[in-house]
This record gives C-alpha cells, sequence and structure tokens, in this order.
C-alpha cells in the first residue's frame, strides 16, 4: 500500500510522529536521562493515538544544527511523512540561535511540536514567538526582494531593446529550469550595458537557472575564446 502524505493522514484523523530524545555528554546519567525521555514520549504517543515512524537518540550539543538526529528528523519532515515531534521540552530541539532556527523551520512545515513539560502542543515563551514572526517577516520581505531584483533586471534589458520572445526561443513550460547557460544572450545583454547581476536576474526571469557568478565565469570564458580566435586568425 503506498504511503499516504502528511495531508492525507491528518484528514483520515492519523497522525504520524517522530519521538526526538537528546542528551549532551556521554555521562551515564545522561543515558537514563535518555531513556527516561523516550519512555515519557512514548506514553504521550499513546495517548493521542500517534503512529510513532521513528525514535531519534543522540548525544549532542543543542547548540549545534548540524546534528545526525536533527537532520534526519527534519527529512522526515522535509518529505511529509510525519506531522507530529514529540520532545521532552523545546530545549531538547536545541539552544539559542540553533533552536530558534529549527523551530522556524518546523513552524513553516506546519509540523506540531508535543512535549513532555507542556503536556500537549508547545507552548512558546512570548520572546521565542516574538522572534520566530520577526524572522518570518524578515524572510517575506526577502523573497520579495528577490523577486523585485528579477523583475528590475528584465525591465532594463527590455528598456534596452532587449526582446525575449525572439531571443531565447521561447521561455520553459509547466515552470521548470532550463540548466544550459545561454551564452548567445550573456553576450547580447552585455553588450547592452546591463551589469552581471542584471544579466542573472533577466535570465533567470525567463527560466534559467544561473547566478551573477556562473554569468560572469561564463562571459569572461567568451573573452577567452574571442581572444584565443582573433589571436589565431592573426
Amino acid at each position: 500500500m503506498p504511503m499516504r502524505t502528511r495531508k492525507q493522514a491528518t484528514m483520515m484523523n492519523e497522525e504520524k510522529a517522530i519521538i526526538y530524545c537528546r542528551v549532551s555528554t556521554e555521562k551515564e546519567t545522561q543515558q537514563t536521562s535518555i531513556e527516561r525521555q523516550r519512555a515519557e514520549l512514548e506514553e504521550i504517543a499513546h495517548k493521542n493515538n500517534f503512529t510513532i515512524v521513528e525514535i531519534i537518540e543522540e548525544k549532542a550539543s543543542g547548540y549545534e544544527v548540524d546534528r545526525d538526529g536533527m537532520l534526519k528528523l527534519l527529512d522526515y519532515v522535509k518529505q511529509g511523512d510525519v506531522s507530529v515531534v514529540l520532545v521532552q521540552d523545546d530545549t531538547r530541539i536545541g539552544r539559542g540561535h540553533a533552536k530558534m532556527a529549527i523551530l522556524h523551520q518546523l513552524r513553516k512545515d506546519g509540523v506540531k511540536i508535543y512535549t513532555i513539560q507542556d503536556e500537549g502542543e508547545l507552548q512558546l515563551s512570548e520572546a521565542d514567538a516574538m522572534v520566530l514572526d520577526i524572522v518570518s517577516i524578515v524572510e517575506e520581505y526577502q523573497r520579495k526582494l528577490h523577486n523585485l531584483k528579477i523583475k528590475r533586471g528584465m525591465k532594463a534589458a527590455v528598456d534596452r531593446g532587449y526582446k525575449p520572445q525572439d531571443n531565447l526561443g521561447g521561455t520553459p513550460s509547466g515552470g521548470r529550469e532550463k540548466k544550459e547557460v545561454p551564452i548567445e544572450e550573456i553576450v547580447r545583454l552585455r553588450e547592452r550595458k546591463l551589469t552581471f547581476h542584471d544579466i542573472a536576474a533577466t535570465l533567470r526571469g525567463f527560466g534559467h537557472d544561473v547566478s551573477k557568478a556562473t554569468v560572469h565565469r561564463r562571459y569572461r570564458e567568451y573573452e577567452q575564446e574571442q581572444a584565443l580566435s582573433n589571436h589565431l586568425d592573426d
């Protein structure tokens, strides 16, 4: 039977959960702590009729984002395989900036966090909630700025006489990005005095997955090829 998506599972009142247990040292007392975390979280899962997909245990600093167990958990979430994360408290997720970054990602993915401390869904402190709201607002404005840069590059190209319908041979269908770098268009736009930044933004707007650095590198390669060709002709 094919695995149901997180949305389908939720519609059928089936909640799939990951249990995440973490301690920071190798001390024997900490091993007891991680076993206690697991037992209490399994009880919460049972009480709420959650289906446990996996139990992740690790010994690592909460200040680090690059934790094998946490990265595995985020993979499950990104793939839509779970809708609930069970932890002892929010410090098990992480500490400091690492905690806020992970909470923000889980929040974006629409995952619920249940804790032993809250005896249910995680209740954020006012300070943490405010930080997450600010991060979300900043991220949204970054997205808007990125889109505006693309539009700016496209407008600058068109204002200089660039006609994408004639030069690009049609835009990709279905939103798929072209992987090739169109050197002819890079040269054409450069001749119209566009910066490498605006050229990259323009080409991305027309479906080409290129960065400013890639555009610059390819243009320099083109110049070198032209110089070599001219030298051989001489």
